[in-house]
């Protein structure tokens, strides 16, 4: 509760004009330092490693890190590292970077893109930054050089947190269950940043209070009794039961959550059956589910049973043949922007690119595990924003490549500066605040 104290009164310091009279000096510093950033981004670009593989990612980061006088822990949860910086009295501030690339093919044409290729569920693929982690690195590692090279504008412990497998969902888990906070220190504060495919590069997005949402994946084996398909009267066919019961997973956010509140449910992958004149015994529907109150996601939970259960009664199946609804225990929980510390870092980003260049973003049914550090017993304050990376001439002609598009890159140049000079006046900024 102090600290947060301390956040309000920071930002009423700010919002009076006032400015960090070391700016200039630390501008310089990560101007000078572009060049070398960019080389070690397209480096990342053209090398990307799939989720649970990122040995030599992790390997260069935590080799970036040493080069500034880190001390690095290897290994923590996976192929996780832990960067500590230790600057005198004052707060922790946890820093998390993502590592992970996706198993598809770059399609960017782009005179550093990746031609990395590996076998991956039994074909070969390429392999592709198309979420912006290389990014997410780059501007990590020149805030990591900017913070060491600076130490004289700020006190308190940096611990820089390189996580695998953000796209599965599974690795700030996995660092957490690896005892991230009790080998090292349980921070105070926690930020992180995701690149944006719609806000322009220069800019940041950021509001308070939930961003991003809950993330579940649900499988359903729905069960029938087989047979040929020119005979149905003597059967019953799982591939209409399972037709029925997505059709009414369809009513759930429509007639059973309360319009106020946001939920998706989305089938997205039917399996069942050979060919088209056996009616087969089982189809396996996978399902996506998306919400932010915890009210809202367990009623969706029931209302999935009850629908599964309701169609496989009215289909006259016996009750060892009612689906099987598998909902795992562990999920991505909804991203929670605590409102003190993301007020003091939009203040932050006002003083280091302007009030125009800070964009309240709306909510999205995406998900980022980053929300998990935030959500331990530790209830650590944390905070995620959008990073711009699109041009002003993309976003004028509306070609603009999403997330996981083969065609997505950031503008590179722009976007590592904004970040940089952004977040490493942030982390000054909640350091100084606790003077």
């Amino acid at each position: 509760m102090k600290q947060l104290i301390l956040l309000i009164v920071f930002v009423l310091f700010f919002s009076f004009g006032a400015g960090n009279p070391n700016d200039t000096k630390l501008s310089h510093w990560i101007e000078k330092d572009i060049p070398y950033l960019i080389e070690f981004y397209e480096r990342l670009h053209q090398n990307p490693e799939i989720s649970l593989q990122e040995e030599r990612t992790a390997k260069a980061l935590a080799s970036e890190l040493r080069k500034v006088g880190f001390e690095v822990t290897e290994g923590v949860g996976g192929y996780g590292i832990v960067g500590i910086l230790k600057n005198g009295e004052g707060p922790t501030i946890l820093y998390r970077t993502d590592m992970d690339a996706l198993p598809m093919n770059e399609k960017t044409a782009l005179p550093y893109a990746s031609h990395v290729k590996i076998v991956h569920n039994d074909s070969e693929t390429g392999v592709m930054h198309s979420c912006g982690h290389d990014m997410h690195m780059t501007s990590w590692v020149g805030t990591a050089r900017a913070m060491a090279n600076n130490k004289e504008n700020w006190s308190g412990t940096l611990m820089l947190i390189g996580q695998p497998a953000e796209e599965i969902g599974t690795g700030a888990r996995m660092m957490l269950e690896a005892g991230l906070y009790e080998k090292f220190e349980v921070p105070d504060f926690g930020i992180g940043h995701h690149c944006s495919p719609a806000l322009e590069a220069g800019t940041i997005g950021l509001i308070p209070g939930y961003s991003m949402a809950n993330a579940e994946m649900i499988e359903i084996d729905v069960f029938g009794v087989g047979g040929h398909g020119a005979s149905p009267d003597v059967t019953i066919d799982p591939v209409v039961l399972a037709s029925s019961i997505i059709m009414d997973l369809q009513t759930i956010v429509s007639r059973s959550v309360k319009p106020l509140d946001d939920a998706v449910v989305t089938v997205g992958a039917i399996k069942g059956g050979t060919v088209g004149n056996i009616i087969p015994d089982q189809v396996t529907l996978k399902l996506t589910l998306r919400s932010y109150k915890e009210e809202v996601r367990l009623l969706v939970h029931k209302r999935i049973r009850e629908i599964c259960k309701g169609n496989a009664m009215a289909a006259g199946l016996p009750e060892d043949k009612w689906p099987d609804v598998r909902i795992p225990e562990k999920f991505v929980p909804a991203n929670y922007n605590d409102p003190e510390l993301t007020e003091l870092l939009i203040a932050s980003a006002k003083e280091t690119i302007g009030n125009e260049n800070v964009i309240a973003t709306d909510p999205i049914m995406g998900a980022e595990d980053f929300a998990i550090y935030g959500r331990t017993e530790h209830d650590v304050p944390t905070a995620m924003f959008w990073l711009g990376t699109v041009s002003r001439d993309k976003i004028e002609s509306g070609d603009l490549p999403g997330l996981h598009s083969p065609f997505y890159y950031p503008e590179s140049e722009p976007t590592i500066r904004t970040a940089v000079s952004v977040t490493t006046n942030m982390i000054m900024d909640i350091f100084n605040s606790a003077d």
